[in-house]
């Protein structure tokens, strides 16, 4: 929850405790309303247009209190009423750790853009990438490689195709070719000029 977010606490807290120097967990849950304005189109009668009417409407949630191990501070909301506050304080702390898996699906591989509209498209496709994804962290256990992934997935991609060892690739592989330290005569010798 951002700092600057305006709510209403209703009455006292559902749950406060005060945590030790060096505790750490969930140390105050509240129940808040935060309103909000919901546009409505309208059909007038007797005429082809629609008029937009704003309705205030307010929600119902709880708001978590956190601190984590490392002391920073947390404010989680939610409208799920029926599991505890450490779990809504855990699924967060999970959403983060899937938000950077995916952030990394998108840097090593092509999950920009969906082939299928289909719920089930979409699912094959996010599941290939998981695959593809799972592989290459075998591919760099393996080869102890101390290669960032971006890297090994770039090189993999190169020689695909060729009859390498995965491993070898890894670990001598490289993303460029060495330039030649000899440096050819672009101009033409004198058997040449005497041709001409």
């Amino acid at each position: 929850m951002k700092d600057n977010a305006k709510y209403e606490v209703q009455g006292d807290a559902l749950f406060e405790k005060k945590l030790g120097k060096d505790e750490f967990g969930v140390y105050k849950v509240e129940h808040i309303h935060i309103g909000y304005s919901e546009t409505v189109e309208i059909n007038v009668e007797g005429k082809k247009k629609t008029k937009k009417v704003k309705h205030k409407k307010t929600l119902c949630l709880r708001l978590v209190f956190y601190k984590d191990e490392q002391g920073r501070k947390y404010k989680f909301i939610t409208n799920n009423w029926e599991i505890t506050d450490q779990e809504v304080a855990l699924i967060y702390k999970c959403r983060w750790s899937i938000e950077t898996t995916f952030k990394k699906l998108k840097q090593n591989f092509q999950l920009t853009y969906f082939y299928s509209d289909t719920e089930n498209g979409i699912k094959t496709q996010v599941w290939c990438t998981l695959i593809a994804y799972l592989l290459l962290l075998v591919i760099q256990t393996v080869s102890e490689s101390k290669k960032a992934l971006s890297t090994i997935a770039a090189l993999i991609r190169m020689h695909l195709i060729s009859h390498l060892e995965l491993k070898w690739v890894v670990t001598e592989g490289r993303t460029a070719y060495v330039k030649r330290s000899k440096h050819r005569n672009k101009s033409p010798t004198s058997a040449q000029q005497s041709l001409f």
